[in-house]
């Protein structure tokens, strides 16, 4: 006898985040998505983060099909911010100051 497996179970919200990730992992919607769009099919990124197995990858990239405006919108967010920050991190470096960290 074959067991069917509800695909609506292999994506789940995190707690803490509240971004979509796969069931009983760490691994985001977003990661998954992030690989993609760097060029890489479900079966590359299967094999580059080897303890999730090619159906949760198909899964989490249905997801981020069906919801792509939004995750892309997210990421967007997320690289943003981040260059900002980086942006005033290395700020110091070109105008010669010289920033000491706290112990």
């Amino acid at each position: 006898m074959t067991t069917l497996t509800d695909i609506g179970k292999l994506i789940t919200i995190d707690s803490h985040s509240n971004r979509p990730v796969i069931t009983g992992t760490r691994t985001s919607v977003r990661r998954i998505a992030g690989l993609y769009n760097q060029g890489n099919n479900a079966e590359e990124i299967a094999r580059r983060l080897n303890q999730l197995i090619i159906t949760q990858i198909y899964a989490a990239l249905t997801y981020y099909h069906a919801n792509r405006l939004e995750i892309d919108q997210d990421i967007a967010a997320e690289q943003t911010a981040y260059e900002e920050l980086a942006k005033q991190h290395y700020s110091g470096f070109h105008t010669g100051e010289v920033h000491q960290r706290s112990p």
